[in-house]
C-alpha cells in the first residue's frame, strides 16, 4: 500500500505552468460543485476525473493507461475501506448492546457542561494516545460525546472539532499509530526519537487548543440540566445500560494496546457486543443481529432527540463514504499518472535553498497531497521521499523532516471533505467536514506551528 504510487511512475513530463494550469482547472471544478452549488463531493470529483481523461487523451495517453491509474489509486485505500465496513458494524452493535448508551449515561453524571469541550478534547487525546487510532477513537468515545452534546444542546460542530483535535493529537503521538510509524520509517529515524521531537509543535498546539476549548465551553442552565435528566431516564428504560455493556469497549482498548491489528480488534468488539446484546435483550435473534449490522441500529423510544442520536451505524451507512473515497483516490491516481503532481514537485526542487523554504515546501506539499489525493499515507510518503535528499543537503537531521510530515500530513486529512478521514468522520459523527473544520484547532495549528519552527529555527535539529 505504501508504494502504490511513486513519482517516477508518471507517464507524462509536464512543464510547471502546464501542470499548475491543469491543477487550477481541477480545483475550480471541485470547488464550484461543492462550495457554489452545495453538491455532495461525488459528482464534482467525477467531473474532475472526466476532465483529466479528456486532458490525458489530448496528450495522446491511451485510455487503458488512465484506467489502470484509476485502479492503482483506488487500491491505495483498500485497507481503509475494509476498516470502514467493520466500524459501521461496530457502531450499530455497540448501540444495540448498550455500549455507547452506557458511556453516555455515566458521562452525563461526571462530565461538567461548563468545561465540556475541553474535557472532550482531553479524553479523546488520551484514548487516541492509548490505542493509536484516530478513526477508532472518533467512532467509539467520539460518538458518545456527540450524543451528550446533542442532549445538552451544545454545538455539534465544536464538539466534533474537539473530538477530532484530540483523536488526531493522540494518533500523532502514539507509538501504536500507523502514521507515526510510517513517518519514522520513511526518513529512517527511530520511533521514540521521532515522537519526542514532535513535542516541539505538539505541546504548544495542545496547550493552545485546550485553552480555546475551555473558553468556548458554555454554561449549562437549569432547564438544560432537566432535559439531560429526562434523557438519562429514557436511556435507562429504552437501552441496555449496564457495566457489562462496557466490556466490548474494554476489549477493543486492550487489544489496541497490545498492537493487534485493526480488523481483528474491531471484530472482537463486534462479537463481544453481539453476545451481550443476545444476553441482555429479550427476543434478540440472529436475523435481527444481521439487520442491525447491515442497516444500522434504530431506536424507537418516542423521544425524538434521543432516537436521532442513537439510530445509526451499519455497513449500509458507510457506502456514501466508501464510494467517495474510491472516487477521490481514483482522481489521485490520475494526477500521478498524468505527471501533474510529479512535475510540480520536481520543478520546485532547485529553489529550496534555505531551511525555511524547505520546511514551507514540505508543509504545503503535505497539505496539497491531502487535498488532491485525499489519502493520509501518501501525504506522508510523497513529500518524505521527494524532499529527503534536500534535508540531507542542508544538514538537517531526518527527525526534523519526520515531524514536518506529521504536522502537515497526518493531521490535515480530516479537514478535507473528500479525504479518507474527512469522509469517514463526517459520516460517523454526522457533522459535515466544512462545519467542524474551523473548530479542529489542533489540526489547524500543527502546519502553522511547523512553519513558525522553520522560520524561527526553534526545534530544528542538524546532523552532527
Amino acid at each position: 500500500m505504501k508504494n502504490i504510487m511513486r513519482l517516477e511512475d508518471a507517464k507524462l513530463k509536464l512543464s510547471l505552468p502546464e501542470a499548475l494550469g491543469v491543477l487550477a482547472i481541477l480545483l475550480l471544478i471541485i470547488a464550484t460543485g461543492i462550495i457554489h452549488y452545495g453538491l455532495d463531493p461525488h459528482i464534482p470529483i467525477i467531473a474532475a476525473i472526466l476532465f483529466l481523461f479528456v486532458y490525458g487523451k489530448v496528450k495522446k495517453l491511451p485510455f487503458s493507461i488512465m484506467e489502470s491509474a484509476i485502479v492503482k489509486g483506488a487500491v491505495s485505500g483498500m485497507g481503509a475501506i475494509y476498516i470502514f465496513f467493520f466500524i459501521g458494524m461496530l457502531i450499530s452493535i455497540w448501540m444495540a448492546s448498550g455500549t455507547i448508551p452506557t458511556i453516555m449515561y455515566y458521562g452525563f453524571d461526571w462530565i461538567s457542561g461548563e468545561s465540556f469541550y475541553a474535557v472532550t478534547f482531553l479524553v479523546t487525546s488520551l484514548l487516541g494516545l492509548c490505542i493509536g487510532s484516530s478513526l477508532t477513537t472518533s467512532a467509539t468515545i467520539g460518538v458518545a460525546f456527540i450524543g451528550m452534546a446533542a442532549a445538552m444542546d451544545l454545538s455539534l460542530a465544536i464538539t466534533a472539532g474537539a473530538i477530532i483535535s484530540g483523536a488526531f493529537l493522540g494518533d500523532k503521538m502514539s507509538p501504536l499509530s500507523d502514521t507515526t510509524n510510517l513517518a519514522s520509517e520513511t526518513v529512517g529515524v527511530s520511533l521514540f526519537e521521532h515522537i519526542k521531537n514532535m513535542l516541539w509543535t505538539t505541546l504548544p498546539g495542545f496547550i493552545i487548543t485546550l485553552v480555546i476549548f475551555f473558553f468556548l465551553s458554555p454554561d449549562i442552565n437549569i432547564a438544560r440540566i432537566e432535559e439531560i435528566e429526562v434523557m438519562s431516564r429514557t436511556l435507562k428504560m429504552e437501552t441496555n445500560i449496564s457495566i457489562w455493556s462496557l466490556l466490548p469497549f474494554i476489549i477493543v482498548l486492550g487489544m489496541a494496546l497490545k498492537k493487534i491489528s485493526a480488523i481483528p480488534t474491531l471484530s472482537a468488539g463486534i462479537v463481544s457486543a453481539a453476545i451481550i446484546a443476545f444476553l441482555q435483550t429479550p427476543g434478540f435473534t440472529v436475523p435481527k443481529l444481521a439487520d442491525i449490522l447491515f442497516s444500522g441500529f434504530v431506536l424507537d423510544s418516542g423521544m425524538e432527540q434521543l432516537d436521532s442520536i442513537l439510530s445509526r451505524g451499519g455497513i449500509e451507512s458507510m457506502m456514501f463514504s466508501i464510494s467517495l473515497v474510491l472516487l477521490a483516490l481514483a482522481m489521485g491516481g490520475l494526477l500521478f499518472e498524468l505527471g501533474i503532481i510529479p512535475s510540480i514537485l520536481s520543478s520546485i526542487q532547485d529553489s529550496l535553498t534555505s531551511v525555511s523554504k524547505l520546511i514551507a515546501a514540505t508543509v504545503f506539499t503535505g497539505i496539497s497531497t491531502n487535498f488532491l489525493v485525499g489519502e493520509q499515507y501518501l501525504s506522508v510518503l510523497l513529500p518524505g521521499k521527494a524532499f529527503q535528499q534536500k534535508y540531507d543537503d542542508l544538514g538537517l537531521h531526518p527527525k526534523t523532516l519526520a515531524r514536518v510530515l506529521e504536522d502537515s500530513g497526518t493531521v490535515v486529512n480530516p479537514l478535507v471533505p473528500w479525504g479518507v478521514c474527512g469522509v469517514f468522520l463526517t459520516k460517523v459523527l454526522d457533522v459535515p467536514t466544512l462545519e467542524y473544520a474551523p473548530f479542529a484547532f489542533f489540526c489547524l495549528l500543527c502546519p502553522l506551528l511547523s512553519l513558525i519552527s522553520g522560520f524561527t529555527k526553534i526545534g530544528i535539529h542538524y546532523n552532527k
